[in-house]
């Protein structure tokens, strides 16, 4: 707080959140929630670095697990997608202006240009004189989740060049060739299964 305030919008989740919060407790730290989010707070807070940028990297330096991040000071935005890539975080543009989302549909929606997806484990800086890309982490496989393309993302999206409708739609076909069935009926549950049911009924034939 001495360095001015931060917003943090988080996806994703820390395996090592609860011994992370267990030595910030022991230090004196005082949680008002539950959240992971809150834990990458503390670590920043605690950093011993003087640039809210490095105290970040920092703080990310010692978590665990996936994470999409995006923070908000008075004079910059910093956004920041885990060393694995597990979570997306997509870049845009709209009237000069960049922005930062984790999916591309939220783009769509206010109109703004889709750039490019970040990089497992980039840090971009966005300030007035324009933005900065950075790789602050050691590189590690790729493993993206497979749970955005069956559930998590909206259909109208793209993560990573794969329009999720299309790739939800291509798993219903492969299931139907590796598990046919004789069946009447394709039935959806829940909501983002039906573009997979309806590659499943159209292989199928049924």
């Amino acid at each position: 707080r001495s360095r001015g305030g931060l917003a943090v919008a988080h996806n994703g989740n820390l395996t090592n959140a609860n011994t992370l919060r267990a030595e910030l407790v022991a230090q004196g730290a005082i949680f008002q929630s539950t959240s992971d989010t809150e834990t990458i707070v503390h670590l920043a807070a605690r950093s011993a670095s003087l640039r809210i940028v490095d105290k970040l990297i920092d703080a990310l330096r010692q978590v665990e697990g996936a994470y999409s991040l995006v923070a908000l000071t008075s004079k910059k935005l910093i956004g920041v997608r885990d060393p694995f890539g597990v979570r997306p975080l997509v870049l845009g543009m709209l009237e000069g202006s960049y922005i930062l989302a984790s999916e591309t549909c939220a783009l769509d929606i206010i109109g703004a240009e889709f750039i490019r997806d970040v990089e497992p484990g980039e840090l971009i800086v966005v300030t007035d004189a324009g933005l900065e890309s950075h790789f602050p982490f050691r590189p590690q496989p790729h493993r993206f989740c497979v749970f955005e393309y069956i559930y998590f993302a909206r259909p109208e999206s793209v993560l990573e060049g794969r329009n999720i409708y299309e790739a939800r739609k291509s798993i219903g076909r492969v299931l139907a060739e590796e598990s046919p069935t004789v069946a009447d009926l394709v039935v959806p549950v829940p909501d983002s299964g039906v573009p997979a049911a309806l590659g499943f009924a159209t292989a199928a034939n049924i």
